[in-house]
């Protein structure tokens, strides 16, 4: 257990904001815009959730992975998916050393960060060898279990589904991100500062805002933040919201979804509205504050049929109806 260095936890959420503001200030210095983005994968890491950025390429969703990864002074790893990779290139392997004894090596996966990169590039046989470190932070080779370093976060990129060579992630192993975050083009004017910043001779180096003990100290910090009865029934009454024929679901859910959330989005709804009220210096969360961060963990965990397809109805307008 991490000792509080701090005299209450009140005067520890304090300087927890101060410290999440040095970090997205650092994460400024080399990333141009996308301030919702960077957020939400902030929120995902201070509250022991895995991140999913989707977008077309060339929109800095690596580069944005390694400068978090670079300010939070982490242990970092990054896997390139392709249709060839099996799972033992991802967990590690058994070998029999010079003395005849098996012995095992240790894949990519054993680091604080993993940048998933392309995950969908990948069959389903190798997405899913991430499937118990993503939730147990343990892995199993040849009958043998590994715990896995702590913190530990998986930062996955995935190209639209509809582009070429892509194969969907399988419904278990979405449920395991806490957020599904759409990356999408730069404005105007970022896209002009991102281009006079990446053609010049400049280098930009970036301080190490926290390390690996700080950050499980304010995860802990931010599960101790106390949350009222009719703000953990809201959240629980939207994920069921999203479920066909429930008391709490709409016109839209009924007619236009295939299936809804499971209680794992209640669970999520609830630990990232801890840590987004804590980021601005509420000590305790409100129904806003849930808000805040549903859309990005409800969109990859209902699915539209398709009749909401054929009548234009995106997950991002049920979503809104719901909210």
């Amino acid at each position: 257990m991490i000792e509080n260095p701090y005299k209450s936890d009140v005067e520890a959420v304090e300087a927890f904001v101060k410290k999440y503001n040095e970090l997205t200030k650092e994460i400024s210095k080399v990333i141009v815009g996308q301030d919702e983005v960077i957020k939400n994968v902030l929120i995902s890491i201070f509250s022991r959730g895995h991140c999913l950025l989707v977008g077309v390429p060339g929109l800095a969703k690596t580069l944005l992975i390694n400068t978090i990864s670079d300010a939070l002074g982490l242990k970092f790893n990054r896997i390139q998916f392709t249709p060839d990779l099996m799972p033992s290139d991802i967990i590690g392997s058994e070998i029999l050393d010079e003395n005849k004894n098996f012995k095992f090596i240790k894949g990519p996966l054993f680091a604080n960060i993993i940048l998933a990169d392309e995950i969908n590039r990948t069959p389903p046989k190798t997405q899913s060898a991430l499937l118990e470190a993503m939730q147990e932070r343990t892995v199993t080779a040849a009958g043998h279990q590994y715990k896995l370093d702590t913190p530990f976060f998986v930062l996955a990129t995935q190209n639209p589904i509809e582009q070429e060579g892509t194969y969907p992630l399988p419904e278990a192993q979405l449920d395991r991100f806490m957020f599904n975050i759409w990356v999408d083009y730069p404005k105007f004017t970022e896209e002009l500062a991102i281009v006079k910043s990446t053609t010049s001779d400049s280098s930009i180096s970036l301080n190490k805002i926290m390390n690996a003990e700080e950050i499980v100290f304010f995860q802990n910090l931010i599960r101790k933040i106390p949350v009222t009865d009719h703000v953990i029934e809201y959240a629980v009454k939207l994920a069921s919201s999203t479920r066909i024929g429930n008391e709490f679901s709409n016109k839209l859910v009924n007619e236009y979804l295939s299936w809804g959330a499971g209680p794992r989005a209640s669970q999520y709804l609830i630990i990232g509205a801890k840590c987004h009220a804590a980021i601005r210096g509420k000590f305790s969360p409100d129904i806003e504050d849930v808000k805040a961060v549903a859309e990005p963990i409800l969109r990859h965990r209902i699915v539209r049929n398709y009749k909401a397809e054929a009548d234009g109805y995106s997950i991002e307008k049920i979503i809104e109806s719901l909210l």
